[in-house]
């Protein structure tokens, strides 16, 4: 065989192969910006972002309606504004009205009236310069607990405070979670010493506004699994985690039990009855017991990332629940709720965000007449059930002779 057809082919292979090879695109690595489709080397060590740093901007188009003034006018009946406490930072009434008129809200009431002189600078300062523009409630003096007249003492306390116009009683979440005796024994929401007052209320027409527990998670560890780790890591005493603490199911209990109790006293159960993450059991409570009300007060958040489970609620308990909010005052903090109420806009922060978790909320778009229900109606009935300032003040003028 002869070498030259031989050689002759071996050429022509060595040219096709260079000229493959000089029309072959270059070869790249992912450090060179090839798109890849596995995670970078080391990836996980550069996540060192804080997560108060960390402010994501949504990428989502989708339609934004803001709601200026309420569709209906509107009783907020979750409020501390210039209240005897002094929770938020005093306010000039003026401005606070400002609020009210620019928002559509009628009538706001400050729950955290305490009692005595107290009670009456709120009164003097909020109620009587703007009649029909304030509320305020009256609250129970623990420091009298061991006292042996403790449950007749705040009857009169109570009945002092509506013949100088309080038109309710606000229990906070100590009541079951702080509040003690000089033994050490924490007070339960349903002690028998506070049932003549819990029935002084029904027979003055006046409701009863309780706080009882707080978020499901403030009961849990404060962990990498808790929604809520920064609000817990800011405001640690707000836990409420450890054998230190009755459980949040003990002290729902004992509140619903003091509930039927007594059927002739309305009770406002604040906060969606302080369980809005398991409204199963807030219907259940609606349900059996027609003497108790609900607000949603600084459970925006809660709510609002379960829109069509609490349409379905709204809806369904729309004689039941009253308008609160438990923000301060703000016009914007109104409009918020406004748009979660009215509006059917979607994955919007609700007001205070990031504060209690790192979710957004949708709007419920709420028919008409629920609304006019849930800004004002509702809280009409309640306080028109009112019966006892007369009733004060003969019980007054009895003691006094």
């Amino acid at each position: 065989m002869s070498v030259r057809p031989i050689l002759s082919c071996f050429v022509f292979l060595a040219a096709f192969t260079w000229s493959a090879a000089q029309s072959a695109p270059p070869q790249q690595d992912q450090s060179q910006g090839q798109i890849g489709y596995k995670s970078a080397a080391g990836a996980d060590a550069k996540k060192t972002l804080l997560l108060k740093d960390f402010h994501p901007v949504p990428m989502l188009h989708a339609p934004a309606h803001n709601v200026d003034r309420a569709k209906y006018y509107v009783i907020d009946v979750h409020n501390h504004v210039n209240d005897a406490m002094r929770i938020d930072d005093h306010m000039p009434p003026e401005r606070v009205v400002e609020i009210m008129n620019n928002t559509n809200v009628k009538t706001v009431v400050i729950l955290t009236g305490m009692w005595g002189e107290k009670l009456q600078a709120v009164i003097d300062e909020m109620v009587k310069p703007y009649p029909g523009r304030f509320i305020v409630f009256s609250q129970i003096d623990w420091s009298k607990i061991d006292d042996p007249n403790f449950s007749q003492e705040m009857v009169a306390q109570l009945d002092d405070a509506v013949a100088r116009g309080a038109r309710g009683l606000k229990q906070l979440k100590d009541l079951g979670l702080g509040v003690r005796d000089k033994s050490g024994k924490l007070i339960a929401i349903d002690d028998p010493r506070l049932d003549p007052i819990w029935e002084e209320c029904g027979r003055l027409g006046i409701p009863v506004s309780i706080h009882s527990t707080d978020p499901e998670a403030f009961f849990h560890p404060v962990d990498n699994t808790n929604e809520r780790y920064e609000e817990l890591t800011e405001h640690p005493d707000w836990s409420f985690y450890g054998p230190q603490f009755p459980t949040k199911e003990s002290i729902l209990a004992a509140r619903d039990r003091m509930f039927a109790k007594h059927p002739h006293t309305t009770f406002v159960a604040l906060h969606m009855a302080n369980w809005p993450e398991n409204l199963d059991y807030v219907s259940h409570l609606l349900d059996t017991l027609p003497n108790v009300m609900v607000e949603f007060g600084a459970r925006e958040a809660e709510l609002g990332r379960q829109p069509s489970r609490a349409r379905e609620f709204f809806i369904k308990y729309q004689d039941r629940i009253m308008f609160g909010t438990d923000n301060g005052m703000d016009e914007e903090m109104y409009r918020n709720h406004f748009r979660w109420l009215e509006t059917g806009d979607e994955y919007f922060d609700y007001w205070g965000y990031p504060g209690q978790g790192r979710w957004e909320i949708y709007g419920m778009e709420l028919p008409d007449s629920v609304l006019e229900k849930i800004y004002h109606k509702n809280a009409e009935r309640i306080f028109g059930q009112f019966r006892g300032e007369a009733l004060a003040r003969g019980k007054e003028t009895t003691q006094r002779n």
